[in-house]
């Protein structure tokens, strides 16, 4: 058994995958929605997928109209992120996630931050907002 840690549900869903954690807030217009990768310059993630992951990051950045549809591109290709933990959520992202059936979680134990690194699985029940470290 892994390390649980309480959440807070924004989006429902259960999911099990990857972890992918970002110390940088994320415009996910500048995700290539062909692969994932995260193509802006200088981002602590530049060159990495997110497609298929739990991103774990602070927020969002730019506007709510590149988010939304920065997410759609990535979600019509099947490279969105498996899941998003968020410290710090928006509106557009949050109203994204939803629609576009995405779970998210905030509200995570400050712990869980401490813990988590690249490449760990994390199980995320949104629905009994329990987030896992396998």
């Amino acid at each position: 058994m892994g390390k649980k840690f309480k959440c807070h549900k924004i989006s429902e869903g259960c999911i099990e995958a990857q972890a992918i954690v970002s110390k940088d807030n994320i415009m996910f217009y500048l995700v290539n929605p062909e692969t994932g990768v995260i193509i802006e310059k200088a981002h602590d993630l530049e060159g990495k997928s997110i497609a298929n992951k739990v991103l774990i990051f602070p927020g969002g950045k730019g506007s709510s109209v590149v988010q939304a549809d920065g997410l759609y591109q990535l979600k019509m290709r099947k490279n969105m992120p498996a899941a998003m933990v968020i410290e710090y959520p928006e509106t557009v992202l949050v109203s994204s996630a939803i629609i576009m059936e995405v779970p998210m979680v905030d509200k995570v134990d400050p712990e869980f931050y401490k813990e988590v690194k690249n490449g760990d699985i994390i199980r995320i029940d949104a629905n009994n907002q329990v987030i896992e470290i396998l």
